[in-house]
């Protein structure tokens, strides 16, 4: 994961790397950013790295907080939590609920529901509450984990996206919040496809339009306030010629619920249709096999950690140059997934477009005495 999304960032000018460039449409948005994560290349953006309020797009993070919890075991999806007055109070301000009071003990899965379907700012300060011990404690876990990511235009002041001083961030590091939620609890991404949900006997639909519009979007998270405007980060997955391909916009400050699933929608398409996304090399293939000196094996594979994808405008797959850059001399002994280079690709012209990890394969033990001696030897004349 950790090479993913520096990748991401890494890319920020890839769509610039192109003469022709397909220009993406005209959007009513004050910011925005499509990701292609299949190849983790940025392929439009507007703005990105503007700070600006996120409003309940913050819950992307503090679902995230509530992901690791779970997964370090520190709560369960069948525990129940207590719901507190500070969660009873987000009821003042007419805010986004799932509408639990101080009698219930709902469900963490319940809570989970209520944040991620329904919005609900109480749900979200219970599942703090329930993670941390405090809201404030939470929040402190949730810049902790910005920046860990180097998100450097985010700053979080609470957990529910309401309009607070300092409380900021930005499209390209919402993107970067978002994908971390797909690619690493897609146990707990499916939350943000379902349609409606009902608690307390109270149903309320998913605020994402494009749930019930386009049949490859499957997430994820709308907001709006004053400050902020409407917002919605949208994920698609469709079926192309090479294989499943995702997309992520991020779509900030547009004018009305119905324009901010219209824009999302438009800047989804055109990054279907006006790009392609290019399998150069298969997970597990050796992409280099060069000379292992002091080791059991004369060869060693190396290769990307998966999948190696390239996304470009579409008819400009026959215009891009490889080039495998590694250390020389490989002497053993060689780890599995230990990094050795760097596979550099670019376009025709030679504008770099992408940058992998070159990495070990198969691991290459030491070689004997003998052996280790006699490739010494042949080190010192070479």
């Amino acid at each position: 994961m950790k090479k993913l999304f520096a990748f991401v960032l890494a890319v920020a000018c890839t769509v610039s790397s192109w003469a022709q460039a397909p220009q993406p449409p005209e959007l009513a948005a004050r910011h925005y950013i499509l990701l292609d994560l299949t190849s983790n290349q940025v392929l439009a953006e507007r703005d990105a790295d503007t700070p600006t309020d996120p409003a309940s797009l913050t819950k992307l993070m503090t679902a995230y907080v509530v992901f690791t919890a779970l997964r370090e075991k520190k709560l369960t999806l069948e525990q129940t939590l207590t719901v507190s007055k500070r969660a009873w109070d987000e009821r003042k301000g007419d805010p986004s609920l799932m509408f639990i009071d101080t009698t219930m003990t709902p469900k963490v899965d319940e809570l989970l529901r209520g944040m991620i379907i329904q919005s609900g700012n109480d749900a979200s300060v219970a599942l703090a509450e329930g993670v941390a011990g405090s809201v404030d404690a939470f929040v402190g876990m949730m810049n902790r984990q910005a920046q860990a990511w180097g998100l450097k235009n985010t700053s979080f002041k609470n957990v529910t996206g309401m309009t607070e001083a300092g409380h900021r961030t930005s499209a390209r590091d919402i993107a970067v919040v978002a994908s971390h939620v797909i690619r690493d609890f897609p146990e707990y991404y499916p939350y943000y496809s379902v349609r409606s949900y009902t608690f307390n006997k109270i149903k309320q639909d998913n605020r994402n339009l494009l749930l019930g519009r386009d049949p490859s979007v499957d997430g994820m998270k709308t907001g709006y306030t004053d400050a902020a405007g409407y917002c919605l980060v949208a994920s698609a997955q469709r079926d192309m010629p090479n294989g499943k391909r995702r997309l992520l916009s991020v779509v900030m400050g547009t004018g009305s619920k119905e324009a901010r699933a219209t824009e999302s929608q438009k800047l989804l398409n055109w990054g279907y249709s006006a790009w392609d996304s290019v399998r150069l090399f298969e997970e597990g293939k050796p992409i280099a096999t060069p000379e292992v000196w002091k080791g059991t094996q004369r060869e060693a594979k190396l290769g990307a950690a998966g999948a190696v994808y390239v996304t470009l405008p579409r008819g400009e797959g026959d215009k891009l140059q490889t080039k495998v850059e590694r250390t020389d001399p490989l002497v053993a002994p060689l780890t599995k997934n230990q990094r050795v280079g760097t596979l550099k690709v670019s376009t025709a012209a030679g504008a770099p477009l992408a940058e992998v990890p070159l990495v070990v394969l198969e691991p290459v033990e030491q070689a004997g005495l003998l052996g280790r001696a006699w490739d010494a030897l042949r080190l010192w004349i070479k």
